[in-house]
C-alpha cells in the first residue's frame, strides 16, 4: 500500500495485509489529541497534539460557539451592516526578548497582524497589553515599544488600545506582551478549508524554519554558532498582492508554533483531505538545515514569523508562485505539494529517497518560548 494513495492490489481486490494497513491508517487519520495531563506543561503551547487537546478540552468546552468553532487564525465577524472584519489575538513570550532579526516588540506586532491577514482581512487596528515585572529596565521597555511602533508603521496598522499591568519580581521573566488585531474583509474574499479540493496545490512563501532556529540559537546554550536571522514580518502586502494574483486561492495559515507540518495536518484534517509534499521542492537555508540536524529536529516542525502557506486552485498555482517571488518578502517562495483525496486527513511527504513517510502533527515542544 502507498501511503499517498497511488497502490492498488492488481486485480483490484484488498488482500488481508493491506486491509490492516488501511484500518491503522483509517485509526491514525481519525485520531482526536485527548487531554489527559493533569497540569500544564510546556507542550500545551507549542501548538502540535498537545495544544490541540488542551484547546478541546478545556478552551472549547467552555467557550464554545459557531464563531469560535472553525479554530482558524482568527474569528469572523458580519456587522449589521454587511461588512466582515477578522479579529484575532496573540501574546508574545519569547526568551530572549531581543533576537538576530527581530525582538519581542516586532512578533507581538507580527503575529496579531498576520493571523489577521491570513483571513484574507486588511490589518487596521491593534490592542497591546503589556504585564511587566517589577524592576525591569524602562529604557528596555522604551526601545521594544519603538521596536513595535516601527512595525506597526510597516504593516499599516495603528495601535488604538492598550493596558498595563506590573507583577512582581520574577513573576513574568522581564515582559510580556498581549496583543489583539482587527481588520475589514473585502468583498468576495472568501478562505476556508472547506473551499479546498483534490488537485489544489499548495505554496510556502519562503524558506522555512528560520525564526525558530534564530531564538534557539540566540540563548547561547547550545554552543552552535551560525548566521540565522527570524524571519518576523507582516504579511498583509503580500497576502492582498497574492489574492489579486489568484483568485482561486482557498485557504492561508501562518505556519507558527507546530511549522509547516502541523498547520498542513490541520488542513488535511478540517478539509478531509490528503496533503501531499515534496521533500526536495521544500525551501531550507542550508544554516538552519545543518542547525536541525544537529538539534535533532525537523524544520517542517520548526516556527516561522514572516512566511505563509497557501492553498490555491490548480490553474492559479502560476500565477500564485509568481505575485509571492515579486514581493519582496517572497523571494525564495515555492510550490511544495498538491492536495489529493486520499488518504484523507492525512499529510504525506515524497522523501529524496524515492518512498514517502507520513508527516503526523508536532509532539511534545522541542524549542520552548520562541514566540
Amino acid at each position: 500500500m502507498d501511503p499517498a494513495g497511488n497502490g492498488a492490489h492488481p486485480d483490484g481486490k484488498r488482500g488481508s495485509a493491506e486491509e490492516e494497513v488501511l484500518e491503522r491508517i483509517e485509526a491514525f487519520r481519525r485520531r482526536r489529541p485527548r487531554l489527559r495531563d493533569d497540569f500544564i506543561n510546556s507542550a500545551h503551547g507549542a501548538g502540535g497534539k498537545a495544544s490541540a487537546a488542551l484547546i478541546d478540552g478545556v478552551f472549547l468546552t467552555a467557550f464554545g460557539n459557531d464563531a469560535l468553532a472553525p479554530l482558524t487564525d482568527g474569528a469572523l465577524l458580519t456587522l449589521p451592516s454587511g461588512e466582515r472584519l477578522a479579529f484575532s489575538t496573540d501574546s508574545s513570550v519569547v526568551n530572549p526578548l531581543r533576537f538576530p532579526g527581530g525582538s519581542i516588540g516586532h512578533l507581538a506586532i507580527h503575529g496579531t497582524v498576520n493571523d489577521v491577514a491570513m483571513m484574507g482581512a486588511v490589518p487596521a487596528w491593534v490592542s497591546a497589553a503589556f504585564i511587566l515585572e517589577d524592576g525591569f529596565p524602562v529604557d528596555e521597555l522604551k526601545a521594544i515599544v519603538a521596536d513595535m511602533a516601527e512595525a506597526a508603521v510597516n504593516a499599516g496598522v495603528k495601535v488604538v488600545t492598550g493596558d498595563t499591568k506590573v507583577v512582581s519580581k520574577g513573576a513574568a521573566d522581564g515582559l510580556y506582551i498581549a496583543t489583539a488585531g482587527m481588520g475589514v474583509i473585502p468583498v468576495g474574499v472568501e478562505l476556508d478549508a472547506r473551499s479546498v479540493r483534490p488537485g489544489d496545490r499548495v505554496l510556502v512563501s519562503g524558506t522555512i524554519g528560520d525564526h525558530g532556529v534564530a531564538v534557539m540559537l540566540a540563548r547561547g546554550e547550545l554552543g552552535i554558532e551560525a548566521d540565522i536571522n527570524s524571519d518576523t514580518a507582516p504579511l498583509g502586502s503580500m497576502v492582498q498582492d497574492l489574492l489579486a494574483a489568484a483568485p482561486g486561492t482557498r485557504w492561508l495559515r501562518d505556519p507558527t508554533r507546530g511549522g509547516v507540518a502541523t498547520v498542513c495536518n490541520e488542513l488535511a484534517r478540517d478539509a478531509e483531505v490528503a496533503i501531499i509534499l515534496n521533500e526536495a521542492d521544500l525551501p531550507v537555508r542550508p544554516a538552519v538545515n545543518g542547525a536541525c540536524e544537529i538539534l535533532g529536529i525537523d524544520p517542517l516542525y520548526v516556527a516561522n514569523e514572516g512566511k505563509l502557506v497557501a492553498v490555491v486552485a490548480p490553474e492559479d498555482a502560476d500565477a500564485a508562485l509568481a505575485a509571492l517571488q515579486a514581493h519582496p518578502l517572497g523571494g525564495n517562495a515555492a510550490l511544495i505539494g498538491e492536495v489529493r483525496d486520499d488518504p484523507p486527513g492525512m499529510v504525506v511527504i515524497n522523501t529524496g529517497f524515492g518512498g514517502n513517510r507520513i508527516v503526523d502533527m508536532l509532539a511534545g515542544d522541542p524549542l520552548p518560548r520562541i514566540c
